[in-house]
C-alpha cells in the first residue's frame, strides 16, 4: 500500500467520524423531538376526552381532518351544519325575506346551543361537541339530500367502544319537513355505555330576530301535542322556567311557534324517557328563549331514533301535506301539524273571509286593496241590520228639541231627567242604546277579522303604500324618536292616529248628544274614553288590521251622516204629526168637559 493510499483512508475516516459527531450533536435531537411530537399528536386526535361526570368519562376515538362549517340548499332550505357535535347552526327560508334576505328561523346568539345538539343524559348531562366525521350524498330522484355524521367513543379503560351516527335527511322540494336519525351500537353487541339514555334539543328560539315580545301582535310560545289529549295546548312553564311533559302521556310533538314561523320537533318510535322545554327571559341579548328537547332511554345494545323537525311557515297548505303519506317524501301521515296555527271558535268564519280577501287580492294584487274592498263588501251585507241602528241615531236627533224642553224642565234633578226621557223614548218606541245593537250582532265578524288580519301569513311583508305601508303585518312607522314615550316606545305609527280620530267622529255622529243623566256618562265615555282605551291597545297593531278599522269607521261615518240629512226631517215630521194628534185629542177632550 503506497503513501497516498495511507493518507486516503485516513482523511476518510477522518471525515466519516467527524460527519458522524457533528450529526449526532446537531441533527438526531431535533429529529427525535420531531418524533416525540408526532407521537404526542396521534395519541391526543385519538382518545379526546369530551366530559367526566360522576358515572362516566368518555373519550371520541379516531382523527377528524376538517371540522368547518359547511352548507347545504335546497328548494326551501340554506342549512348550515357543524362537523363539531354533528349539529346545525343556522336554517334559513329561501322563499320568505325580511329586510330582503332570506329568513333565519334559527335565532340565537354567540354561546347558544345548535339545533340537534345531543347530550348525555337528561338535561343535567353534557353536550357531545367533539368533531365528527361526515359524507354527504343525494337520492338517485334527487329528491333528498343526507348528511352523516360519525364518532367513535369509549370509556377511559378503552372499553365500551361504540359508534354514534347522526343523520340528517333534507327534501330538495317544496317541504319544510327534515328527518334526523339517532343510532349508536357496539361492533359485538355489547351494551352501550349510556345507561342514564341522551337528549335532543332544538332551540333556542324561532326567527325571525326580534327585540321584544309582549303582545298578541307578535310572540312565541311552547306548545305540545299529545296523541290521546285532543289538541295542542299551551306549555305551562314553572317559575324556574321549567316545563316538562306529561309522562303519561304520549307525545306527538312539541312546538316553538311564533306569529309566522314554527319549529315543529316530532318523535318517530323514540322511547321517550322525558320530554319538555326551557324558557328565559332575559334583560340583555335575545329576551325570550324557548328550547324544546326529547329525552331518549338508550339502554339498550342498539340505538335506532328518529326525528323529525317542521322548520317553516305557519301556512296551512304546508303544514296539511303531512297528514296523507303521498304527499311528502317521508310517507308520513296524520301529523295534524295545522293545529299550530292560531284559531279559535270562528276559524270557520275567518277561512270564509279569508278565500273573499284573496279573491279580491286576485282581481287587484295588492291586499290593502283587498282589505278595503273586503270592508266594503262586509259593510254592504250587514245594512240591514246598521240601518236599524242609523234609523235609531236619526229619530233620536229628531227628538232633540224635545230632549233639551226636559233638560229645562228638570235642570237639577237627574233622577225626574232620566224618568221623563226613559217616558219620552217608550212612547216613540226607541232605544237611546239602539245605534250598539247592531255593533254587538256584528262582534263575530269583527272577531273572525282580528284573527284573519292579525296572523294572515299573506299579509307578511306586502306592501300597500310605497314609503307610508310597506308592510301590512307590521305598524308603519314614520319617524323613530331618540327617546321612548311610555306604553308607546319610540317609534311614530301614524296609522293607530288615524283610526282613533275616526273612531271618535264615528261614535260622536252615532250618539245622540242629548242624553241626560247616567246615560249620557255612558255616552260620553264610550265616545272618548274607548277610543283613548283602543288606541294604546291598537298601538302596535298590524298596518292590516288598522287598516280594516279605519276603512270601517269612514263607511260609518258616510252612512249615518247620510241617513241622519234623509231621514231627520222626516222623523221631525212624524214626530210633529203625533204631537198634533195628541193635542188635537186633547181639546177634543176639553171641549166635551165644557159642554
Amino acid at each position: 500500500m503506497d503513501r497516498n493510499t495511507i493518507i486516503a483512508i485516513v482523511l476518510s475516516v477522518i471525515v466519516i467520524v467527524v460527519g458522524m459527531t457533528l450529526q449526532t450533536l446537531f441533527m438526531e435531537p431535533q429529529m427525535a423531538a420531531a418524533a416525540a411530537s408526532a407521537e404526542v399528536s396521534e395519541s391526543a386526535d385519538n382518545t379526546e376526552l369530551i366530559q367526566q361526570s360522576d358515572d362516566i368519562e368518555l373519550f371520541a376515538v379516531g382523527v377528524v381532518d376538517d371540522t368547518s362549517p359547511f352548507s347545504i340548499q335546497t328548494e326551501n332550505f340554506d342549512i348550515t351544519f357543524n362537523p363539531n357535535g354533528g349539529t346545525i347552526s343556522s336554517i334559513k327560508t329561501l322563499k320568505h325575506l325580511e329586510n330582503g334576505n332570506p329568513v333565519e328561523l334559527l335565532f340565537k346568539e354567540t354561546g347558544d346551543p345548535d339545533a340537534f345538539a345531543l347530550y348525555y343524559g337528561q338535561g343535567d348531562g353534557f353536550e357531545v361537541n367533539v368533531p365528527f366525521s361526515y359524507s354527504t350524498q343525494t337520492s338517485e330522484d334527487g329528491n333528498l339530500r343526507r348528511i352523516m355524521f360519525t364518532r367513535d367513543f369509549e370509556k377511559a379503560d378503552g372499553s365500551g367502544r361504540f359508534t354514534l351516527e347522526k343523520s340528517y335527511t333534507i327534501p330538495n322540494t317544496d317541504e319544510y319537513m327534515m328527518r334526523l336519525d339517532v343510532r349508536a351500537y357496539t361492533e359485538d353487541g355489547s351494551a352501550l355505555p349510556l345507561d342514564r339514555g341522551y337528549t335532543i334539543s332544538v332551540g333556542p328560539q324561532i326567527g325571525p330576530a326580534f327585540e321584544s315580545l309582549g303582545s298578541n301582535y307578535d310572540y312565541r310560545r311552547v306548545e305540545v301535542k299529545y296523541e290521546d289529549n285532543g289538541n295542542k295546548s299551551n306549555a305551562r312553564f314553572s317559575r324556574d322556567g321549567v316545563f316538562t311533559a306529561d309522562p303519561e302521556e304520549t307525545i306527538d310533538w312539541l312546538a316553538i311557534s311564533g306569529k309566522y314561523f314554527s319549529f315543529i320537533l316530532i318523535p318517530e318510535d323514540v322511547d321517550i324517557l322525558s320530554a319538555g322545554a326551557d324558557q328565559s327571559m332575559n334583560e340583555e341579548g335575545i329576551s325570550q328563549k324557548d328550547t324544546v328537547y326529547i329525552s331518549s332511554r338508550g339502554t339498550s345494545s342498539e340505538i335506532n331514533d328518529t326525528f323529525y323537525l317542521y322548520a317553516g311557515p305557519k301556512v296551512a297548505e304546508n303544514l296539511r301535506l303531512y297528514d296523507n303519506a303521498s304527499d311528502n317524501v317521508f310517507d308520513l301521515s296524520d301529523m295534524n301539524l295545522d293545529e299550530v296555527i292560531d284559531g279559535n271558535w270562528l276559524s270557520w268564519l275567518e277561512s270564509i273571509l279569508k278565500w273573499i280577501l284573496q279573491l279580491f287580492y286576485r282581481l287587484i294584487p295588492n291586499y290593502g286593496v283587498a282589505i278595503i274592498l273586503l270592508t266594503i263588501l262586509i259593510k254592504l251585507l250587514l245594512q240591514p241590520i246598521a240601518k236599524r241602528g242609523m234609523d235609531s241615531t236619526a229619530k233620536m236627533s229628531a227628538l232633540a228639541p224635545k230632549i233639551e224642553e226636559i233638560k229645562q224642565k228638570f235642570p237639577d234633578n237627574p233622577e225626574a231627567q232620566n224618568a221623563a226621557m226613559a217616558k219620552l223614548y217608550k212612547e216613540e218606541k226607541i232605544s237611546p242604546m239602539g245605534s250598539c245593537i247592531p255593533m254587538f250582532i256584528q262582534f263575530p265578524i269583527f272577531i273572525a277579522l282580528y284573527g284573519l288580519l292579525n296572523t294572515n301569513f299573506d299579509l307578511r311583508g306586502s306592501m300597500f303604500i310605497p314609503g307610508w305601508i310597506p308592510d301590512l303585518s307590521v305598524p308603519d312607522t314614520i319617524y323613530t324618536l331618540p327617546f321612548s314615550i311610555p306604553f308607546i316606545g319610540a317609534q311614530i305609527h301614524l296609522l293607530p292616529i288615524l283610526y282613533v280620530i275616526s273612531m271618535i267622529f264615528s261614535m260622536k255622529i252615532t250618539q245622540s248628544t242629548n242624553t241626560a243623566g247616567s246615560q249620557a256618562g255612558m255616552i260620553k265615555f264610550m265616545t272618548y274614553g274607548m277610543p283613548i282605551i283602543f288606541f294604546f291597545i291598537m298601538y302596535n297593531a298590524p298596518s292590516g288590521l288598522l287598516l280594516y278599522w279605519s276603512t270601517v269607521n269612514i263607511i260609518s261615518i258616510g252612512q249615518q251622516m247620510l241617513v241622519n240629512r234623509k231621514k231627520k226631517d222626516v222623523y221631525a215630521k212624524e214626530i210633529a204629526e203625533k204631537d198634533a194628534v195628541k193635542e188635537a185629542k186633547k181639546e177634543a177632550k176639553r171641549k166635551n168637559r165644557r159642554k
